[in-house]
């Protein structure tokens, strides 16, 4: 089964093409390694942290960049089972994060601080989608 955890160049280009000056929702779903892959040499190797505290690692050091940029969570769940789709997918969480737009999710990812903080997330991952949705009205109806 192939994993993801970083995009492709070819979906990170078709990102980069949609409009920039709008508001956006990211859908992460997260599958956590057992135990986290740190590169060899970093602070953390070593230290015997599962995928899920790598990833709360990660959230604590990006956080200030992803709250300065605009950034807000709007959902968050806990995985309880596929009612739709492949048996085999299987997440241990998912959450939409909103940006005021897309230059804001730019800005993060391009941040110095950020692209330090990033080696938890790849750590902390076996698998995990990230898709752009533009954000829709919600209500009582589908």
């Amino acid at each position: 089964m192939t994993q993801y955890i970083d995009p492709s160049p070819a979906n990170f280009a078709r990102f980069k093409d949609l409009p920039r000056d709008q508001p956006i929702h990211m859908l992460n779903l997260l599958r956590y390694r057992d135990q986290a892959a740190y590169p060899e040499g970093h602070g953390h190797a070593g230290k015997g942290w599962s995928g899920q505290r790598a990833y709360q690692e990660y959230g604590k050091t990006s956080g200030p960049i992803f709250r300065r940029v605009g950034g807000s969570i709007v959902w968050r769940g806990a995985f309880q089972t596929m009612v739709t789709g492949p048996d085999t997918q299987r997440w241990h969480d998912g959450f939409v994060a909103q940006y005021p737009n897309a230059d804001a999710f730019f800005e993060m990812i391009k941040d110095a601080n950020y692209q330090q903080a990033v080696v938890n997330r790849t750590a902390a991952l076996a698998d995990s989608r990230l898709m752009r949705f533009e954000p829709g009205e919600g209500g009582a109806g589908f």
